[in-house]
């Protein structure tokens, strides 16, 4: 890898990222990282062979910018930034909520922008990166950012419009397992089994059920019709589901989380 790939605000994600290109290939070298403390630079400099710069010299200096700070500093990094990158580098954004056009009105004209939404399973080379094109990046671009993000995990594109919805799905969706399995253990600890037990019996059959979603290509309702034997347990189960309207809680979930991603995009932090 030839190119040099800049990192900016390096927290857990960015970490995972960083980590994950070292592995698939990219030499530490050509990886620049950015971080708010001096001692977490460092820290980064001595884990993976990285250099630390300041945000100034990464975008003089590197080809890629993958700006990964939280959505209410975004704007004050590109005031940080715009004197200093030229109209060639690619900028690659992890902010929730934050559309291309934020990142081209404060940029040069012209300057290549690629929107990425990533989640916490980057942190175990299993992300679901959604990738969208801003208005002057090509399909290199795209390409060059899917070989980054390929790195910790799958990659997907989509129109620019979807992103909110991806977000809501994709990008929180993690949390959504957690909170599932979190309450699913506490039902079995009050079903009389040990936590650690109970833990360990819905995890292995998240992690089945989810291979069997991937590899087998069969519709989910399909895959829980096998499992819904006539009057058995599962179909008990299912029923008060359904009396309890999760289905439901779930669609207006997720409809809060794009909702929330576009608010957002529209500068509303509160």
């Amino acid at each position: 890898m030839t190119q040099k790939v800049a990192v900016l605000g390096t927290g857990k994600i960015g970490e995972a990222l960083l980590s994950g290109m070292i592995r698939a290939g990219w030499a530490p070298g050509s990886l620049l990282v950015t971080a708010r403390r001096p001692e977490r630079a460092e820290e980064l400099r001595t884990r993976y062979g990285v250099t630390p710069v300041g945000n100034d010299e990464a975008a003089k200096t590197a080809d890629t910018l993958i700006l990964t700070v939280k959505p209410q500093d975004m704007a004050a990094l590109l005031d940080e930034l715009a004197p200093h990158t030229p109209a060639d580098r690619l900028i690659v954004s992890g902010a929730a909520g934050i559309p291309t056009s934020f990142f081209e009105e404060r940029l040069a004209p012209g300057t290549p922008v690629v929107r990425v939404m990533t989640n916490t399973p980057a942190l175990v080379d299993e992300a679901m990166s959604v990738i969208s094109a801003g208005t002057h990046a090509t399909s290199e671009h795209l390409a060059h950012a899917e070989e980054i993000f390929g790195a910790v995990g799958k990659t997907l594109r989509v129109p620019e419009t979807q992103q909110d919805a991806c977000t809501a799905l994709s990008g929180s969706g993690p949390a959504y397992f957690f909170y599932l399995v979190e309450a699913m253990t506490d039902a079995g600890i009050l079903l009389g089994l040990p936590r650690d037990k109970a833990h360990d019996l819905i995890v292995q059959s998240a992690i089945g059920a989810a291979t069997m979603l991937r590899d087998s290509g069969e519709h989910p309702v399909k895959l829980r019709e096998n499992v819904t034997s006539p009057a058995g347990t599962t179909i008990s189960a299912i029923r008060e589901l359904e009396n309890h309207g999760v289905r439901a809680a779930l669609i207006a979930a997720l409809e809060a989380a794009r909702d929330r991603s576009r608010e957002l995009a529209s500068g509303n932090n509160s």
